[in-house]
Formats: structure tokens, C-alpha cells, sequence
């Protein structure tokens, strides 16, 4: 690995690169003086990696420019700003490692070995993927939100698995806020920005950590970033995702654009959510239509009806004659336990789980993903059982 130092401070510069002049793998160029007097041509020999010391915010812009300009470039900053400001203003510049200064050469060396470890590869090893799992809005306010945070977080068997849920609803997108009270630090725009350094790192350090066995790539704050990410940054996220995680639920909003027919592409099943009224029914309709013209196939699509009831205008049967489908999913309406869930920013498993709403999603993951072979009365007593709390009022 091709390693260029930069640092203002004579004494780094020579005990750094002494220090990594001892391993083999690399290769070490040093630069001493300030990265913003640091020319482009004069990494002219082809970096793999830069390890730089930004001792002012003119060197740290700097640096942006530089990532900007190579983003091929991989970079370990060591700086004196460790806030989360900072911190996440340097990844999205691209930034592997922040190092706090002043760095000894044996954390320097420790450092690069760890960055040379990720960057080797095995191209011949396989590598199981996870299921892929897209929840679709029919029409707005079907609640495709709610379904496809709380089936993540159900799918994650209390731990057992690795599940990611992520929001591609990027103009108003909030899944993250249907698991989680954390304020995500990152979202998919941010991992946009940085498509050229994905990796397992990246992506995991992006994503909030909202319960066990579950994370959460957020949409972005701002609903003008939307233009930032494109179907090519979905289809490495997602495909990048399902090398970590055993599901990936997708949220896809209700728009159909090149992005989220791109995410719908790569799911392995999709799930439609409707209720039973007109509108809706009309507008499902119209996506059946979009489905057999995108040849996805009646094994792909699964619809969901949410907050059903028996005496509903229209039956599941006139739904099925619409549609011209054979079987329908649903979910039945339990307006409180979904409101003290949504409102709470916890999983409607958490705070209601003898809720039939609860209970109906809990079927569903499980014929998503049935348990493992001997599993028990004992093992569902542990992920579902009756100790959990409950909101008072709710059943």
C-alpha cells in the first residue's frame, strides 16, 4: 500500500515514517509542511492512502478538496477537533480513521495496519447474501412505515439476527423515529457522498444502532438532498448491506422514481401496504399494473391491507377480484397501541405486545422468517413473552 504523510511537524514526519518504514506492505512518501501548501501534483506517485495532520480549518478544508478531487484516495486525519461535528463533517469528506493528536508512531502504524486489513480482499471467497425485504406505500398514509420498522425490528429475533432498516422515503422519510428516540448522525445522502469508499465500515459507522440486532440508515434531513442519491448509490448500499445483515427491510416511500424502482429491483419480495377503501384499492390497481410491466413475478409481491376490519365496506374478496391475486396479508387496526408506538419512538412490540397489532406483525415475521429448527415454547417466551412492558390501557 502506497502511503503518503503529511504533517507540518518535522518530529511526526520522521518518526511516523520511520515507524512505517517497518512494515513490509507499505510504502511511504513524507510531506512536512502544511497540507494547504500541499500542491495535487505532488501526489504524483499514485497514494493509496493519506495519513494527515490538520493543525488548522485551512488545512482541513483542504483536505475536503483533496477528497473531492481523488476520491480514490483513502485518508486517516489526525486532528485536535474530536466533536461530532467535526467527526461527521470528516467522514463525509471521506475520511477513514480520525486519530486525536498528538498520535504516538505506534498508534500511526497500529492504525494503517487495521485500514490495510480492510482494503484486503478475497476475491475468490463467497459470501451468503441476506434477503432483502421492500415495504411499498399504495397511497400516502397507509402506514408502510410503521409495518416496515416494526417487521425489521421483529426479524431481528430479539438479537439473534442482524437486521437493517433502510429509509429510502428521501424527501420526508422518519422509520429511524418509529425505533428510536437517538437523532441519527448520518443518512443515505452522507453515504451518497461517499460512494466511492463504501464498505462494511462506512456503512456501519452511517447507521443508528436502534435496538438490538437492528440499525437504521436514515433518509436525509434535508429534502433537497434527495437529488444527491441515485439508483447506482442504492444498488451498492443495498447490495453492500446485504453482505452484513441476514435482512435488509427497505422502506420505500410512495413515490416511484429511478431510485426506488432501483430498490425494488433488488428486493426479493415486496410488500405493498393498502387499506380497504376505494382510493386506495384504485391506486393498487395502478401499481399492479407497474408490477407486470417491471415482470415481477406473483412469488415477488406480497399485499398487505393495514388496520383491517371485518366491516369494512369492501372484503378481502373484492380486494382479490381487483387485484386478481390469491392471497392477501393483513393487519388488523389497533389505533392505540400504533399511536403510543409511533408517538414513543418505540416498537409496538416493546410497548404493546399483547396487542393484536403486535401479535399480527409477529406472525408475519414469522412467515417471513421462521424460527430456527428447534426453537421451542421456551425461545418464543424469551423474544415475545409476557414480561415485556406494557402502556396501561393497552392490550
Amino acid at each position: 500500500m502506497k502511503i503518503t504523510v503529511i504533517t507540518p511537524d518535522n518530529n511526526n514526519a520522521q518518526s511516523w515514517s520511520e515507524i512505517l518504514h517497518s512494515e513490509p506492505a507499505f510504502e511511504v512518501t513524507t510531506i512536512d509542511r502544511s497540507l494547504r501548501q500541499v500542491k495535487l501534483e505532488l501526489l504524483g506517485n499514485n497514494p493509496d492512502m493519506l495519513l494527515v495532520e490538520t493543525t488548522s480549518p485551512e488545512d482541513f478544508i483542504a483536505l475536503e478538496s483533496f477528497a473531492s478531487a481523488h476520491p480514490e484516495i483513502d485518508y486517516v486525519l489526525v486532528g485536535a477537533d474530536l466533536s461530532q461535528a467535526f467527526l461527521l463533517r470528516a467522514m463525509r469528506a471521506g475520511v477513514r480513521e480520525v486519530l486525536p493528536a498528538p498520535a504516538s508512531p505506534e498508534v500511526v502504524l497500529t492504525t494503517l495496519r487495521r485500514q490495510l486489513r480492510k482494503r484486503s480482499v478475497n476475491p475468490g471467497a463467497t459470501q451468503q447474501r441476506g434477503e432483502i425485504l421492500a415495504v411499498l406505500s399504495c397511497k400516502g398514509g397507509s402506514g408502510a412505515t410503521f409495518v416496515a420498522a416494526n417487521l425489521a425490528h421483529l426479524l431481528t429475533l430479539n438479537g439473534a439476527r442482524r437486521v437493517a432498516l433502510i429509509d429510502l422515503n428521501l424527501q420526508f422519510g422518519d422509520a429511524a423515529f418509529f425505533v428510536t428516540t437517538e437523532i441519527p448522525t448520518s443518512n443515505v445522502a452522507d453515504v451518497a457522498h461517499n460512494i466511492a469508499r463504501l464498505d462494511t465500515e462506512l456503512l456501519r459507522s452511517s447507521m443508528t444502532h436502534a435496538a438490538k440486532g437492528l440499525w437504521v440508515l436514515a433518509a436525509p434531513d434535508d429534502p433537497a438532498q434527495v437529488a444527491d442519491v441515485t439508483p447506482d448509490h442504492v444498488r451498492q448500499i443495498v447490495r453492500m448491506a446485504s453482505k452484513m445483515f441476514d435482512y435488509v427491510v427497505i422502506d420505500v416511500g410512495r413515490a416511484l422514481t429511478a431510485v426506488t424502482l432501483q430498490a425494488l429491483d433488488l428486493a426479493d419480495r415486496v410488500y405493498p401496504v393498502l387499506q380497504l377503501t376505494l382510493p386506495f384499492i384504485r391506486d393498487a390497481k395502478r401499481l399492479s399494473g407497474v408490477f407486470r410491466s417491471l415482470d415481477y413475478g406473483p412469488q415477488k409481491i406480497h399485499w398487505l391491507v393495514n388496520r383491517y376490519e371485518k366491516s369494512s365496506q369492501f372484503t378481502i374478496d373484492d380486494l382479490k377480484k381487483a387485484l386478481a391475486i390469491d392471497h392477501v396479508l393483513t393487519l388488523p387496526n389497533h389505533y392505540e397501541a400504533v399511536a403510543a408506538s409511533v408517538n414513543q419512538g418505540v416498537p409496538v412490540q416493546v410497548i404493546a405486545p399483547r396487542s393484536t397489532i403486535a401479535h399480527a406483525l409477529r406472525e408475519l415475521a414469522k412467515e417471513i422468517a421462521p424460527a430456527p429448527a428447534g426453537a421451542g415454547r421456551g425461545w418464543l417466551r424469551r423474544v415475545f413473552g409476557s414480561k415485556q412492558p406494557t402502556v396501561k390501557g393497552l392490550s
